[in-house]
């Protein structure tokens, strides 16, 4: 039975029971909030394995409770999957940007929002068993447990969503991946975004890294690649 404890945050009582309810029967520790305020003062009070979050909320809205948790040393690394009506592609790519694992829109099915879930959980799992090494490729210098980046010695400061993008393809240098495989590989199969999305993260990861970001080649009609040393 599992005993993960995760806080799921929306304003309409009968969705955020629906949710609550669906979880609790998974065998869930669930904590509930109705605003982004009470969000806040819960993901910072309890250790949570991830939230569920609306966009749509009171007060401070879903965006910016995300925002504020990534900005947070003690919140930044706690999963988030996004629950909203709000579907559209704007929506989709500012929360890949604050660094959402995963988005589900409303109307929705509870047994795919609790896979949705169990999937994101399960590729943090198994990101604590490569938490100790550490990648070097060209001038960079990737530890995924830490989730720090150093170019040429400098650290830098990424997204949660530009590290797993960068992870992604620095660990296979040489290797082409369409759009569609980067974001399976980062978010999970059947991630509702377009090719749109990605491409935004790639513009953000080749201007953090500077010169370094030559080395993120795209490859015309198919996706990106690392270039290989």
């Amino acid at each position: 039975m599992s005993k993960e404890k995760i806080l799921v945050v929306d304003d309409e009582e009968d969705i955020l029971e629906l949710v609550r309810y669906n979880l609790v029967r998974e065998g869930y520790v669930v904590l509930c909030a109705l605003s982004g305020e009470d969000a806040l003062r819960k993901a910072v009070a309890e250790s949570l394995d991830l939230i569920v979050l609306d966009l749509m909320l009171p007060g401070i809205d879903g965006l910016e409770v995300a925002r504020r948790l990534k900005q947070n040393s003690d919140t930044k690394d706690t999963p988030i999957v996004m629950l909203t009506a709000k579907g559209e592609e704007a929506d989709v790519v500012s929360g890949l940007e604050l660094g959402a694992d995963d988005y589900v829109t409303k109307p929705f099915s509870p047994r795919i929002l609790i896979a949705r879930i169990k999937a994101v959980l399960r590729r943090r799992s198994g990101e604590a068993d490569l938490e100790n090494e550490v990648l070097n490729v060209r001038e960079l210098s990737i530890h995924p447990g830490r989730r720090h980046v150093a170019a040429a010695g400098k650290p830098l400061d990424l997204t949660y969503t530009e590290f797993q993008v960068l992870y992604f393809l620095a660990r296979r240098p040489g290797w082409v991946f369409t759009r569609s495989q980067i974001v399976d590989a980062v978010r999970g199969d059947d991630y509702p975004v377009t090719d749109r999305s990605v491409d935004v993260q790639i513009v953000g990861l080749r201007k953090k890294l500077g010169p370094l970001g030559k080395y993120i080649e795209t490859v015309r009609g198919v996706g990106y690649r690392f270039i290989e040393t």
